[in-house]
């Protein structure tokens, strides 16, 4: 199977290192082809970066072919509901994805993300998806997502710290990491902290391959039915 997986902001090194974390989990077999818009902000920080990147990702799924499955590797759930739209194939968000794991393995979790601005998103979309309840925290560790990027930088430590004030004062029994970005910091935060570090990202890929070997696919009744063409004559905005 072929998973597309979209980073939607445009910085390659995030889209590659979104593309490895998927590829450590694929199954055999499975191809993964990460990418990004060339078009777009360099990183998604609050509701206008969101709004900003949506016409690129739904560009790249409207003109790509041959995928069985889109990932969206922004945790805000970017264009989530606009890419389903797009196609009958299965869409997922790795915001959502991470969330419905950790709910599953523990009875309260966290949210380690990057900037305060992006909290309120987030805590929107938990209250979309019926988490909210399970939910006991949504903590900002003021790490900037292009931070992430930087080898000199002391993220990692920053985020750790915010994952070790969750577990103490959140009662919290599994962290989320909001942010792509911290792809590559679950494991050791798992070992470090000792309770489960999800990531979104081979959450998100993970549940693709089910969904595929299953093959099941987006309802095209009610909110995810396909786009209606514009009528002749009618030029599109």
């Amino acid at each position: 199977m072929r998973i597309l997986v979209i980073n939607p902001n445009t910085t390659r090194h995030m889209t590659e290192k979104v593309g490895a974390a998927a590829r450590r989990v694929a199954l055999p077999g499975t191809e993964i082809i990460a990418v990004n818009p060339n078009e777009g902000p360099a990183a998604i920080e609050g509701y206008y970066d969101e709004a900003m990147c949506v016409p690129g990702l739904l560009d790249i799924i409207r003109t790509t072919d041959g995928f069985d499955a889109v990932v969206i590797a922004c945790f805000d759930d970017t264009g989530l509901d606009a890419a389903r739209c797009l196609t009958d194939r299965p869409v997922i968000g790795i915001g959502e994805a991470a969330y419905h794991m950790a709910s599953m393995l523990s009875n309260k979790f966290s949210v380690v993300t990057t900037l305060a601005r992006s909290v309120p998103a987030l805590q929107h979309n938990l209250t979309r998806y019926g988490l909210a309840a399970r939910c006991a925290n949504v903590r900002a560790s003021d790490v900037p997502v292009l931070e992430l990027e930087s080898p000199g930088s002391d993220a990692r430590g920053r985020i750790s710290a915010e994952v070790a004030r969750a577990i103490a004062e959140d009662k919290a029994e599994a962290i989320v990491l909001g942010c792509a970005g911290m792809a590559d910091f679950a494991a050791s935060l798992s070992a470090k902290h000792g309770v489960p570090v999800i990531d979104g990202v081979v959450s998100a890929v993970a549940l693709s391959e089910a969904m595929v070997r299953l093959n099941l696919h987006t309802s095209r009744l009610g909110g995810y039915a396909p786009p209606v063409p514009a009528a002749p004559g009618v030029a599109a905005l």
